[in-house]
């Protein structure tokens, strides 16, 4: 088995450290393993949870063959299992290593999130320099649906700058997800969870909200918001 390697070459995590955790999978960013959360009332959520290096968690709910929760925090996940003791999603969201169910707390699947918390020291800028962005959502000019854009990568914030620049853009634009107009728009409860690394609802704070950075402006573009970041940065 091999290990987690992001694009520009990072090993994320050691053969070692995911031998005996069950479901691992690598992506170009990210690892991803089996996980769950346990409700008294509704027995175990199974979901996949990636781990990407950026210290972001992202939970996929597979707790029924008809449940579309995807791209939820863990705190979201673990309010979407009815977990009785929800707020506590470090300890009630577990992982199976060596066949028992494991707390996120005591296996190393959290050692970017942890350095990410530690080093934005409540702001939204890290220690190197990469700033945290929210979800955003663009309106379909066709269908009147919004649309959820990730915002963690230069190439996604280039794709929600231009989606957002488009008074005609639609759907079918959107390149990384199978989204048509037909498909269901976010319910509302859903939408609420921006991504934000210290309240899974925030509405809106210094830890998720961005006014221009290096991977959201972009000097090549003719857009009067980056034409004056680029002149202010160059000053």
């Amino acid at each position: 088995m091999g290990s987690g390697v992001d694009e520009n070459g990072l090993v994320l995590f050691s053969c070692e450290e995911l031998s005996e955790m069950s479901g691992v999978k690598f992506g170009g960013d990210f690892v991803e393993v089996t996980c769950g959360c346990t409700s008294h009332r509704y027995g175990d959520s199974v979901g996949r949870l990636r781990v990407f290096v950026n210290g972001e968690l992202e939970i996929t709910c597979e707790c029924t063959p008809g449940c579309h929760e995807d791209k939820l925090s863990p705190a979201a996940f673990e309010k979407h299992s009815g977990r009785e003791t929800a707020r506590k999603w470090k300890n009630n969201v577990w992982v199976i290593v060596d066949g028992d169910k494991v707390p996120l707390y005591k296996t190393v699947l959290l050692k970017y999130y942890n350095q990410a918390l530690k080093s934005s020291n409540g702001s939204s800028r890290s220690q190197s320099g990469r700033v945290c962005h929210r979800d955003e959502f663009v309106r379909c000019s066709r269908c009147n649906k919004e649309r959820r854009f990730r915002l963690r990568t230069e190439e996604e914030c280039r794709i929600h700058h231009d989606a957002l620049a488009d008074s005609n853009w639609t759907c079918a634009d959107l390149p990384y997800d199978r989204i048509t107009c037909d498909t269901d728009e976010e319910r509302a409860s859903r939408r609420v969870y921006r991504g934000c690394s210290r309240s899974p609802t925030c509405k809106g704070c210094t830890s998720c909200v961005c006014f221009g950075c290096d991977i959201c402006r972009f000097s090549e573009c003719s857009c009067q918001t980056c034409i004056d970041f680029t002149r202010n940065a160059n000053a």
